[in-house]
């Protein structure tokens, strides 16, 4: 392209407006042309031609290289006829302008954020920190937090902060005219509103708080422009997703925290926690005498567990205290979340319905569709898990990363696999949204049948090495697994609830579930099974009764499975069904008839070649011969058991032969085999994480110390092993045959020899112990593993 006759002292001297006129009058357009083929205003592109606007940014030269079909040398002339951005600005440039207008001032207090507020203060007083966004679930708290924070720093920027809230807006297109008018500042004529607003900003030490960008991502780029042409300005921005552009740091602002338990909380515990705390405030300005006190303080701790401590979903339940006590608020939570709260709220904050409306809504398609699937899991899911009720692998995956970034979706960290979880306030709205029709059938179809392979896959793995691998997997599925037989006994699949009841018995039992496996196992048999599930569910049901010391009922469900496994010729639900009564037998006690149930359970065993229940029989028939005191012939069958089990390398197997060889050392007073015996089977039990098998080795271990004059060691011991019984309430290893007068010996040795007081101090350490604590105690001597 040639220059047009007249134009080269202009163009010589480099500037832009003369060559973009000298290339639009060539390529025979007006200047109402040029701009609507740009994009751009005609009194834009007349402000360049005229040199008003000396420096436009790469993307308005880009726009215009493209409308003028520039070929890549023309480009490179017209961008290098930009003025550099460090020399002098042009004459007549815009004076003073308005100050920023206020930040907002809260009626209410920030409660529970301050650790919050002062992770988020550091972060944007770093020297290095120019685009900080807080991201997270409608309700969260992200502007409040911002708000907050822009107050507490303003004073640190000589041109103050300023808050341009954006939730009114859909257009990308809009952003930028929106902030320049927050800001008191009309687009200047024939100047571009974006050049407008950074000529505003450049020499600005300022704080922008930018309020829900996420339905604006489009507009992202802007802002990234924005903080590097205008080097004192810093932006806080709050969004469900992030701005993924080039120096953005991201805040995943957290729900409140909870309080620690709701079994029985102490009700000071669960005020001085955030959600508790926020909750009590919110109730008392509508209850003004309110108070979180021992008969309410349960109630409120599962409102917060329940509401996951979102803070909108908290002060809209709170809201409603006036009307109900914190026990009938409980099961009307999704009323009290669907019903306005304050006026004054904006209208997509006045329900949690509303809030999450508005993420929802910024979804495609495709995305909506698995985020309401995504509503069968209950308390996390793997990637596997969802693409079996979501669809195609890459799609799914790539749909799940969208509800991850928009904040419906978390990734949870620390677990062995990459989890995600939905909390709970959303997933009950998702929940709502999938509906009752066909794609819920089919969605909670796929749910189930998931986790029944899960499962089936699962119950021969805890019978061998990997068990306590496979212990954490189910615990963690826990609530995805108990979805599942619930939703079968729903949908009239009863030999699918069945099929889940008998592979979960054996975790049921080591992680402490036995009320819950005991009603589920309970209900599947009062659906028609036929007489193999029957009998599997049977088993379920009396081992779980067993656990719970309901011996009668243990009995009867064991002699139920006895006639159903008979009937259905299944020789192996047989042998478990005789082993099962020869434990009641053993508990009532009845060692001989005991031994003989089990002799005969054992020769079907090991006709069926089931090793691992195989193994626990010999171990039993031990016990019954320790208890008859025929030491010799106890340890031979104590021996066999622990044999197999070290063979097949199963935990459970082999501490319950340990326990046993202990019982038989104590017998024969030697201290020091009782001892590492015992300690074998308490780091075993601290892999599985089997609390009351953990709590048997614990008391048996503090007789050791009482006979080897340790009576501050047993004390301890005793404390440790109260707690982890009460943790898990109830014995379950009910078969473990000990001196009946062992315990009581051991208090009272160690109560003599320490005086009430000191005794009473060396409990209460033991009684605090955590878990992990009371491993290390027990097999370190004082705490150190």
């Amino acid at each position: 392209m040639e220059e047009a006759p007249g134009k080269e002292t202009a163009v010589g001297r480099g500037e832009f407006g003369a060559r973009l006129r000298s290339m639009r009058e060539e390529f025979g357009l007006t200047q109402e042309e040029l701009a609507s083929r740009a994009g751009l205003s005609p009194n834009a592109v007349s402000a360049l031609e005229r040199g008003q606007r000396r420096r436009p940014y790469p993307h308005t030269v880009r726009a215009l290289a493209d409308a003028l079909e520039l070929s890549e040398e023309e480009r490179a002339a017209l961008l290098a006829a930009v003025p550099r951005r460090d020399e002098p600005a042009p004459s007549g440039a815009p004076g003073a302008v308005p100050p920023a207008p206020r930040l907002p001032r809260p009626v209410t207090p920030l409660v529970g954020r301050e650790r919050e507020v002062g992770q988020v203060v550091a972060l944007i007083s770093r020297p290095g920190t120019r685009l900080l966004t807080l991201t997270g679930v409608g309700g969260v708290g992200k502007t409040r937090l911002a708000e907050e924070v822009a107050l507490g720093v303003e004073e640190s920027f000589p041109d103050g902060a300023a808050f341009v809230g954006l939730a009114s807006l859909s257009d990308p297109a809009l952003f930028v005219p929106t902030v320049l008018r927050s800001l008191g500042q009309g687009e200047a004529e024939g100047s571009f509103p974006f050049e407008a607003l950074v000529q505003h900003l450049r020499g600005k030490r300022l704080l922008l708080v930018l309020d829900n960008f996420e339905q604006l991502l489009e507009a992202a780029p802007e802002v990234a422009t924005l903080v590097e042409e205008c080097p004192n300005l810093a932006v806080i921005v709050t969004s469900r997703a992030p701005l993924r552009v080039r120096g953005e740091q991201e805040y995943s602002v957290p729900p409140l925290a909870l309080p620690a338990s709701t079994r029985s909380p102490d009700e000071a515990v669960v005020a001085e926690s955030s959600a508790g705390r926020l909750f009590l405030e919110r109730a008392r300005a509508v209850s003004p005498s309110f108070a979180i006190m021992a008969d309410n303080a349960a109630a409120v701790s599962a409102i917060c567990w329940r509401l996951a401590g979102l803070p909108l979903a908290l002060e809209l339940a709170a809201a409603k205290v006036r009307l109900l006590d914190p026990a009938a608020l409980l099961p009307r939570l999704d009323q009290a979340l669907s019903t306005a709260w304050a006026r004054d709220l904006p209208e997509r904050q006045r329900t949690m319905r509303a809030t999450l409306d508005w993420s929802y809504d910024l979804l495609e398609a495709p995305e909506q569709l698995l985020f309401r699937r995504l509503s069968a899991f209950v308390g996390g899911f793997s990637l596997e898990a969802a693409e079996a009720v979501g669809g195609t692998a890459g799609e799914t995956l790539a749909h799940l990363g969208t509800l991850v970034e928009q904040s419906l979706v978390f990734v949870e960290t620390g677990a062995a696999e990459t989890r995600y979880g939905i909390l709970e306030p959303v997933r009950q709205y998702a929940r709502a949204r999938l509906g009752e029709g066909t794609e819920a059938a089919d969605t909670l179809l796929a749910h189930s049948a998931h986790y029944l392979v899960l499962a089936e896959q699962g119950y021969p793995e805890l019978w061998g090495p990997r068990q306590g691998e496979w212990l954490e997997r189910l615990e963690r599925e826990n609530g995805n697994l108990r979805a599942a037989i619930l939703w079968a006994l729903e949908s009239e699949q009863a030999e699918v609830a069945a099929r889940l009841c008998w592979s979960l018995w054996l975790f049921w039992w080591v992680r402490g579930h036995h009320r819950e496996g005991r009603s589920l196992a309970e209900t599947v048999l009062t659906r028609d099974l036929p007489y193999p599930l029957k009998a599997r569910v049977s088993l379920t049901a009396a081992t779980m009764c067993y656990t719970l010391a309901d011996y009668p009922a243990a009995r009867g469900n064991w002699e139920g499975a006895l006639r159903y496994s008979q009937r259905a010729g299944d020789a192996l639900a047989e042998a478990y069904s005789w082993a099962g009564t020869g434990l009641v037998e053993l508990v009532r006690p009845d060692f001989e008839e005991a031994a003989r149930r089990m002799e005969k359970a054992l020769v079907l065993f090991e006709g069926a070649e089931e090793d691992a229940v195989a193994s626990l029989t010999r171990t039993w028939l031990g016990t019954t011969l320790l208890a008859r005191g025929e030491l010799a012939e106890a340890e031979r069958r104590f021996g066999e058991g622990l044999d197999s089990a070290r063979r097949r390398q199963d935990p459970l197997c082999t501490y319950v032969a340990l326990y046993n060889l202990a019982q038989l050392a104590l017998a024969r007073e030697d201290l020091g085999r009782a001892a590492s015996t015992l300690e074998e089977g308490i780091r075993l039990s601290g892999w599985t994480r089997d609390r009351a098998n953990l709590a048997h080795f614990l008391e048996a271990l503090a007789a050791v110390s009482s006979q080897r004059h340790d009576p501050r060691r047993a004390a301890v011991l005793l404390g440790a092993a109260e707690t982890s019984l009460r943790e898990v309430g109830a014995f379950v290893y009910n078969f473990y045959v000990t001196d009946p007068t062992l315990r009581e010996r051991t208090v009272s040795e160690a109560r003599e020899a320490l005086g009430e007081v000191a005794f009473g101090e060396a409990r209460a350490e033991g009684e605090a112990m955590t878990f992990d604590d009371a491993v290390g105690y027990a097999i370190g001597g004082d705490g150190q593993t």
